[in-house]
């Protein structure tokens, strides 16, 4: 191969020689077209689709992609001053709204079995000089798997992802629900909710859980269970665990999976927190962690002697999370609406604590059973997170407290009343703790922390600046 991939050696053998066997898996399977895409700030896959005939030239050349989309709040609306000098944020590279280069990830390809003949494969962003582009979210999460594995450590984790499976009953597409962002859809529920993990409840959704799950099997997803939760057309699905930011990738195909296969079946698949349904439940992502020696295989945060409890690296690892937690809250609950979740005696967390096999602490360590089955579970981020970011604080909040030598706080029994910090209760208020944080910072990039922040601060703003239907009910007619 030739072109800007060889050129600026963007890919490593098992790139190369996937690359190489691409036009034959698309032709044994029949494939049209490729669905190029990389997630964005805020996890939300955007990209081009090319069809197989113009494919070796995107994996020669890479595909050229607007760079205002990397400075795009969540309604679509770019809120940096893009077509002034250095985009308004001291840029010049990203001014004018110019192109980067998104380049493929050979090994990234699937087939999608909702759209025959299309497949999917996402990339990484480059300038148009080969030099990497330094906010992009999968890169970020590599470098801090990579700093890991210089410790003879892999990240291992292993996902709980609740949301919403709702009926679709108007897509709410006449001209006037246009805008930025466009009204959502009027849905119906698909189960009644507070039944929790009921067989009778669970088998009246049973077709299109089924649907989903064929759609994962397809994929390769590690779906190791499908459950009804709490709430009112609530669902929970998890995934087994995965090497390094496999589970990222995992999320980011699950999250379009789901809400696509939903729509082309009539349903509709949210990952918002809380939506505005009656009685609604909040959702959570709990993601489950541990490290493994990469020389012998074993579970890093077990004793060395199969007893119960955490490894002295396990105890340094939780610490870090503890200590890192407020600074890692816009990265776990990126969204204004993610923190209205976070109410006591909920089964979600209100405050920084862990507890032993405690769903109420925010992070659970379960550290009783198999030694290879020792982890630690942070209750804390929600489906919206972009997985990338989630991870990635999650491993650089870890090894600097691996790094300190850090040890935690004694485990809480009542989680709700424990003498701890409280969560940040607001995204406006969590943003100070990330800005200021020197090893987030460190472990993601200065740069990057001040570009997610500024995004996260505009989205802030507008908000604070919209009349909610909460104001104008209590004080329309009250003064």
């Amino acid at each position: 191969m030739s072109g800007f991939v060889l050129t600026h050696g963007l890919w490593s053998d098992e790139q190369a020689a996937a690359a190489a066997d691409l036009p034959r898996r698309l032709a044994d399977a029949g494939g049209h077209s490729v669905r190029l895409g990389f997630p964005d700030l805020h996890g939300i896959v955007r990209g081009k689709t090319v069809m197989t005939a113009a494919l070796p030239g995107a994996l020669e050349q890479g595909l050229s992609i607007t760079s205002s989309l990397l400075l795009k709040d969540t309604s679509h609306r770019t809120v940096v001053p893009v077509f002034a000098a250095g985009a308004g944020i001291g840029r010049a590279d990203l001014q004018g709204a110019g192109d980067l280069v998104m380049v493929p990830d050979p090994l990234s390809l699937k087939l999608l079995p909702w759209a025959p003949g299309t497949a999917w494969m996402l990339g990484d962003l480059f300038f148009a000089d080969g030099t990497p582009y330094p906010w992009c979210p999968r890169r970020i999460a590599r470098a801090a798997a990579a700093r890991l594995a210089e410790r003879g450590l892999a990240f291992m984790s292993g996902l709980e992802v609740e949301f919403h499976l709702t009926r679709l009953v108007d897509p709410r597409l006449a001209p006037d629900d246009a805008g930025q962002p466009g009204t959502p859809p009027d849905v119906a529920l698909t189960h009644q909710g507070y039944a929790y993990l009921t067989e009778q409840r669970y088998d009246t959704i049973e077709p299109i859980l089924d649907v989903l799950r064929q759609a994962c099997a397809t994929l390769g997803l590690p779906l190791t269970s499908m459950e009804l939760e709490f709430g009112p057309s609530q669902v929970e699905f998890v995934f087994g665990v995965q090497e390094g930011i496999a589970s990222a990738d995992a999320m980011i195909l699950f999250r379009t999976a789901a809400k696509q296969v939903a729509r082309r079946h009539g349903h509709h698949a949210s990952f918002m927190c809380r939506p505005a349904l009656p009685q609604a439940m909040s959702s959570g992502w709990h993601l489950h962690q541990s490290l493994v020696d990469s020389a012998s295989g074993r579970n890093a945060f077990a004793q060395g002697d199969g007893q119960p409890g955490l490894s002295a690296l396990g105890q340094h690892y939780l610490a870090g999370l503890l200590d890192h937690a407020a600074a890692a809250m816009p990265l776990t609950t990126p969204t204004i609406n993610g923190y209205k979740r976070y109410r006591a005696n909920s089964l979600a967390p209100d405050r920084i604590a862990w507890g032993q096999d405690n769903r109420g602490a925010m992070l659970r360590v379960l550290a009783k059973g198999s030694p290879g089955a020792t982890r630690i579970e942070n209750r804390v981020g929600e489906p919206a997170a972009n997985p990338y970011l989630y991870l990635a604080a999650q491993m650089v909040s870890g090894l600097a407290g691996m790094e300190a030598g850090a040890l935690p706080p004694p485990a809480v029994d009542s989680p709700y009343q424990a003498p701890a910090p409280l969560l940040p209760t607001s995204l406006e208020s969590a943003l100070p703790a990330l800005e200021q944080s020197a090893v987030l910072r460190e472990g993601l990039g200065s740069g990057f922390v001040d570009h997610f922040a500024r995004i996260k601060h505009a989205e802030v703003a507008r908000y604070n600046a919209t009349v909610t239907d909460w104001e104008h009910r209590e004080y329309f007619d009250l003064f």
